[in-house]
């Protein structure tokens, strides 16, 4: 393998040139951006294997191309991706929620590590949910009540949505909603699914304090359906600092960003 030009960019910044490239081309080639970079194509095909797991990109013969704003793998196949960076997150989520707190909390990969990550503080509390898996975990502390939205059920998502399940958290206040989302730009949360995003908004109507949780690997994404603009919600929980336009927003809006810790050395 030849070695790495001294002036090539580190991983990150690769990571991010990767995703520029792709926001203005539907495709880029392994051997054009290892030009691009002074790197080896091994190197380049690295970076869009770590991307992949996130969700970020979609792999492709001989290089990667942009995973369409309507499309998202399953939540099985989410909860495999950047597995390490979401159970940070949980945890920095799970340390924001005070004894006695009700609780609001959608469906999704990245909630569910939290409801396991704030499972394990052995909670006093009540917490409504369209997510079996948040349910599921939370169900298991003593002290903690779990109310399950009525609603469809979908099975790939393991939890209920439509008009049922939005006129329920209609009826109750909540301390802190916390939601998750399929990207974060400047104009607020998107998602892909339409049904999730009538729940995501019923959550911040009724909660007094609004958290988002998403992975870096989510910045800079707009999916199909704008949730809200940034000013609905109070704080970011997040595994890395956004980038500078995003930051700015987030700033104006007044939301506050929380980065979570990196994992201790084992």
């Amino acid at each position: 393998m030849p070695p790495r030009s001294t002036g090539a960019p580190p991983r990150d910044q690769r990571h991010q040139r990767i995703l520029a490239a792709l926001a203005t081309d539907p495709t880029v080639r392994i051997s054009t951006l290892a030009a691009e970079f002074g790197v080896s194509p091994e190197t380049v095909r690295r970076d869009i294997e770590a991307l992949s797991r996130q969700g970020s990109v979609r792999r492709t013969y001989g290089g990667a191309s942009v995973v369409h704003a309507g499309v998202q793998p399953a939540l099985g196949q989410r909860e495999r991706m950047a597995v390490a960076e979401r159970a940070r997150i949980g945890a920095a989520a799970a340390a924001l929620v005070e004894p006695g707190a009700v609780l609001m909390v959608d469906a999704g990969s990245t909630t569910a590590h939290f409801a396991r990550a704030l499972a394990a503080r052995d909670p006093e509390g009540t917490v409504l949910t369209n997510s079996l898996a948040v349910a599921e975990a939370l169900g298991a502390a003593p002290r903690m009540r779990v109310l399950l939205c009525p609603g469809e059920f979908h099975p790939v998502e393991r939890a209920v949505y439509g008009p049922e399940a939005t006129s329920f958290l209609g009826r109750f206040n909540a301390d802190i909603a916390l939601i998750g989302a399929s990207g974060l730009t400047a104009e607020g949360p998107s998602d892909v699914e339409s049904r999730a995003g009538w729940i995501k908004r019923a959550m911040l109507e009724r909660a007094a304090r609004r958290v988002l949780l998403v992975d870096s690997g989510k910045f800079g994404k707009a999916h199909l359906e704008r949730i809200c603009g940034l000013g609905a919600l109070t704080d970011l929980a997040c595994d890395a600092p956004p980038p500078p336009e995003l930051a700015a927003a987030l700033a104006r809006a007044g939301v506050r960003v929380r980065v979570a810790p990196p994992a201790p050395d084992v």
